[in-house]
């Protein structure tokens, strides 16, 4: 009696045609059974934004020959809601991949990602989800040197599951070789520090284009910059708990009934 194959979501916030699901869905199918729904535009730096007021919509298209894609006119989020409430029917898939982004999605980019915020959605539905970003932002980024280790890290994930509420993000380097391997690591210290320049549009109207810089300020070595900066694939489990436990006890010794 063969053994049942595994059933996989794949998603993404680059949109349904970018290049990097492509990858991802065809690295699943080795694995399982894939049904792919993604926004029908880019949503990069959505964050975990759903859609409220307006409606969404959800068409089934014929993208890749054989299988089974959904666009979604909403978020990265968006697509792992209806696609568990309405596709998988509260049947929950094995697994959720989402990705693979182009660009990183390190350190503090945790929390602007939609790529990482739709992993974090098939997390808090209780399905084992990874987050998948390479370090290159063109559209013809080459992904070739992450397939094997795309599988690899599903089906280790697969075998052995994630603990409860908590997902892998995973970064790829941009080397297509000479990679180390694997380090899990933790995400480290840093952020952004923007920048808005002034411009003016063809009818004289002021408006501002974001730029600015990354500054690191954690100089470990078991982080996630310093893994990638250093040839190696970087695995970081990551909790949908914001809570900062170390915190409660300095709280709890305030005197909050002093008026």
């Amino acid at each position: 009696m063969s053994k049942k194959k595994p059933t996989i979501l794949v998603v993404n916030d680059d949109g349904i045609t970018a290049p990097g699901i492509k990858v991802l869905l065809e690295v699943m199918q080795e694995i399982g059974d894939v049904i792919v729904v993604a926004p029908d535009s880019p949503q990069s730096g959505m964050g975990h934004a759903i859609t409220i007021g307006r409606p969404l919509r959800l068409d089934k298209i014929d993208l890749y020959p054989g299988v089974e894609m959904y666009k979604c006119s909403g978020t990265p989020v968006d697509c792992v809601k209806l696609a568990v409430n309405k596709i998988f029917k509260g049947k929950k898939p094995d697994l959720c991949v989402s990705g693979i982004n182009h660009g990183l999605n390190y350190s503090i980019n945790v929390l602007y990602s939609g790529t990482m915020s739709a992993a974090v959605e098939g997390a808090i539905e209780d399905i084992p989800s990874i987050g998948f970003s390479l370090d290159d932002f063109s559209h013809n980024a080459d992904f070739s040197h992450t397939r094997s280790y795309v599988k690899t890290i599903a089906q280790q994930v697969l075998l052995n599951g994630l603990p409860k509420n908590t997902l892998l993000n995973v970064n790829f380097p941009n080397i297509a070789k000479d990679i180390h391997g694997i380090k899990v690591c933790r995400q480290a210290n840093a952020k952004w520090f923007e920048e808005f320049d002034e411009r003016l549009d063809p009818y004289n109207r002021e408006y501002f284009w974001m730029t600015g810089n990354f500054l690191l300020q954690d100089r470990g070595e078991d982080t996630d910059v310093y893994a990638l900066a250093n040839g190696f694939v970087s695995i970081v489990p990551t909790q949908f708990d914001m809570t900062a436990h170390h915190a409660i006890p300095e709280l709890n010794s305030w005197n909050f009934d002093d008026k």
